[in-house]
């Protein structure tokens, strides 16, 4: 199928894809001991100038990606502002948590990655795809201790895995044992949120840990701990940026706003990667040097949803429907709007 491109919001994206969830992820706490989310409400957006500011949108992020590039750097909350939106900003820990504040009602935009839309889709919360970052396979990664007898995937048979349950490491995990000749019933797969599972992880509790950027950076680099693979070759790694159709139909203003933000956002962040370690640093609490790998390791950019990603989405719930990782076979396409 070929690359067609669907209309793109604001010069951005609208690419539309009903979604939803029940997800039975682990809600755990993240890396400040928060459990689904933290609001942050003192960061709504003064008036500037506009004497109401009668609407807003509730963002959901997580730690390093883009949308967080663009909080931390500033200057949404004035655009909005210009067009009579606050900004109301809550963290989450992963996509799979982010994704569970939407279907209950409590977020309007947010960026997961592959896997947590795919899981929503199954549970019937219905969600817009508005588009996507480029690929970063080298974003995320099987790590095992330094000293781990663990070599290669055979090595992996038997043992525990921990990994956020709907992640997108949950399928790097997959097409890893697919390629190195096993079966997922081969492995245990311990499910917990980075913070918990980075705590297993030093522990010995378990004996590989599947983790993205940038808690994968930052434990490698912590506790010395070996890449037994990266996503290279395995994986795309694609971050999507998600909406409700309820928000889409009524506020597509604010979303053009959002979208066209995170453009610009993304591109000073490709060519100030060092200053943007500094600046990342003391908001997510992690030192330079891991940020600075970390940022290596991903893409910038917001994408126009095609044909090729819509059906590289339905490979994907297919492989989890065949796992039976989500109940019901669902059609992506079903989800898609003009």
């Amino acid at each position: 199928m070929g690359t067609k491109k669907r209309t793109f919001l604001g010069g951005v994206t609208t690419f539309a894809l009903i979604l939803a969830l029940t997800l039975l992820s682990a809600c755990g706490a993240n890396d400040s001991n928060e459990t689904a989310g933290s609001a942050d409400k003192s960061a709504e957006a003064p008036a500037s100038g506009n004497a109401e500011l009668d609407k807003k949108i509730r963002i959901g992020y997580q730690k390093y990606a883009s949308i967080n590039i663009l909080k931390v750097r500033g200057g949404l909350e004035e655009k909005l502002a210009e067009i009579g939106y606050k900004v109301e900003w809550t963290e989450f820990p992963g996509g799979p948590q982010l994704l569970e504040a939407v279907n209950v009602g409590s977020i309007d935009f947010g960026n997961v990655g592959e896997a947590p839309p795919i899981f929503a889709q199954a549970a019937g919360t219905p969600l817009v795809y508005l588009g996507h970052s480029p690929a970063s396979p080298k974003a995320e990664a099987i790590l095992v201790p330094e000293n781990s007898p663990i070599k290669t995937g055979a090595d992996l048979k038997g043992k525990k895995v921990a990994l956020n349950k709907g992640s997108n490491v949950h399928y790097l995990l997959v097409k890893y044992l697919e390629r190195e000749g096993l079966k997922y019933s081969d492995i245990e797969v311990v499910f917990l949120p980075p913070a918990d599972a980075r705590a297993a992880f030093e522990s010995g509790s378990v004996d590989a840990w599947v983790i993205w950027e940038p808690f994968y950076s930052a434990a490698q680099l912590a506790t010395k701990a070996r890449v037994l693979s990266d996503g290279e070759g395995l994986v795309s790694n694609y971050e999507f940026y998600l909406s409700t159709r309820k928000f889409y139909e009524n506020d597509k203003a604010a979303l053009d706003v959002l979208l066209e933000q995170l453009q610009q956002s993304d591109a000073w962040a490709k060519d100030n990667q060092s200053e943007l370690a500094d600046l990342l640093a003391p908001a997510l609490g992690l030192d330079v040097p891991s940020l600075e790998q970390a940022l290596s390791h991903r893409s910038f950019g917001v994408e126009p949803i095609t044909d090729d990603i819509a059906e590289a989405q339905q490979k994907i719930a297919d492989v989890f429907y065949d796992l039976k990782l989500i109940p019901d076979k669902i059609d992506i396409r079903e989800a898609i709007v003009e």
